[in-house]
């Protein structure tokens, strides 16, 4: 793979990037109404969603940084993007360009006054592994092995900026409406801030792994402040494969249910006694050790729960409470989901809206073991969000529903199906996570 030896940083360079990608993809456009009077209309779609994902990515990934990151947080949506999407998307979790040698050497000398191989015995000049944000690299001292990470130059400066790029796009994805919608956007905004931030990253990731390592078959590395700094982390070489990788091996049904139960034990653990949760779980963040143990190496984006976001959301998980229609109105509004200037109409849709999808998606709470392998279940979950995607009055209406609190916890829980999806993972005892509350 070719490297990087400059990310565009200034906002007319980096705008100047996406337009083309815009005008590659008005060229995908003309092909598609040419190839349906040749084609079908699935085929001529299909060839559409490729060309557009292609080039569109393309251009993200020699972005990197905020941009390439919306692309990763797009390609969890399973139910919403294209598949096109989803599979080129998809490789910004730990597969994009990498910056050059010298760019990593000149990072080091600015935060350490030396080159990485002054610092390390070992260090592979070429990166192991690189996403959105940030590369990592592979170093040695004696016989303890070291996984450096290092922040791509200019990411904080542009999120701004990108995020003033991508914007229309996500407005007109997810239906949202102009007004109303800043707080959104600036949670988005605050949260790719704290990515950015390794020195925070560096005190949460030892937070939390001196919290959970007594969960059974649960591992994090020990992270090292006297080689870390604003821009570099530098923690233990974990051995296991990627997660995305030991799905597609065959294994029994014994090894993949120990793996979805310490995900979801991990994950209970987190938000019901920590109040804060590693809110990006995406294949890129885990590995499997040969013990088939999970191991979690990312620690970048934690969303931390307010008591008064997490009491009427989790309360609205149990089953008596969704049969009871005073009370669940009650959690509508604490949640901001029903307004008080809502008109009869709004307040009626909604209310059977969230209530339809709530009595879906809180499944697994309400039973004592259960099966993430269950297609049935999973198919629902796709046709109820084809099903509101079509909606004529979802168009008309004010769609900006919920406290900001929602997106990074939902996309937490959608990110957490999918992988015990892709797991096939059953028989999880949903509640096990009560163990082990110290």
């Amino acid at each position: 793979m070719k490297t990087l030896d400059k990310i565009p940083t200034g906002k007319i360079e980096r705008a100047s990037n996406l337009l083309k990608a815009g005008a590659k993809v008005g060229v995908n456009y003309l092909k598609y109404y040419g190839n349906k009077i040749t084609k079908d209309e699935d085929e001529a779609k299909k060839i559409l969603h490729e060309d557009n994902a292609s080039d569109i990515y393309d251009s993200l990934k020699e972005l990197k940084g905020s941009a390439l990151k919306v692309a990763q947080m797009l390609s969890m949506e399973k139910n919403i993007m294209p598949a096109q999407y989803v599979e080129k998307f998809s490789l910004s979790q730990f597969s994009v360009p990498p910056l050059s040698g010298a760019l990593v050497r000149k990072t080091f000398r600015k935060y350490f006054g030396k080159n990485p191989e002054d610092i390390f015995e070992e260090f592979s000049p070429e990166s192991v592994n690189a996403a959105s944000i940030g590369q990592v690299h592979k170093a040695k001292i004696a016989d303890k092995e070291f996984a450096v990470k290092i922040q791509y130059p200019g990411v904080q400066e542009s999120i701004s900026s990108d995020l003033k790029l991508v914007k229309p796009i996500a407005m007109k994805m997810f239906n949202i409406r102009k007004e109303g919608s800043e707080a959104y956007f600036k949670e988005v905004e605050d949260k790719l801030y704290e990515e950015t931030n390794y020195i925070l990253e560096l005190e949460r990731s030892q937070n939390i792994a001196n919290n959970c390592v007594h969960i059974p078959n649960l591992k994090f590395p020990h992270y090292y402040p006297e080689f870390s700094s604003e821009k570099i982390i530098t923690m233990d070489w974990m051995h296991g494969k990627h997660f995305s990788e030991f799905i597609k091996e065959k294994h029994s049904q014994s090894d993949l249910n120990q793996i979805g139960q310490t995900l979801w034990d991990f994950y209970m653990y987190q938000m019901h006694i920590l109040k804060q949760v590693h809110a990006d779980p995406h294949p890129g963040n885990f590995l499997v050790s040969k013990a088939k143990e999970l191991m979690v190496i990312d620690f970048g984006c934690i969303k931390e729960i307010p008591m008064d976001f997490y009491e009427p959301y989790f309360e609205l998980a149990k089953k008596e409470n969704l049969q009871n229609p005073d009370f669940f109105n009650q959690k509508l509004y604490e949640l901001e989901i029903l307004r008080t200037e809502d008109s009869a109409e709004e307040k009626q849709f909604f209310s059977t809206l969230f209530h339809e999808m709530l009595e879906l998606f809180t499944q697994p709470f309400n039973t004592e073991y259960f099966d993430f392998s269950d297609e049935h279940f999973f198919q629902k979950i796709a046709d109820i969000g084809q099903k509101y995607a079509k909606l004529n009055e979802l168009k008309t209406m004010n769609t900006n529903r919920g406290s900001r609190h929602f997106i990074y916890l939902n996309r937490t829980f959608f990110g957490l199906y999918n992988m015990m999806h892709d797991l096939r993972a059953k028989n999880i005892e949903i509640n096990r996570f009560k163990n082990y509350i110290k």
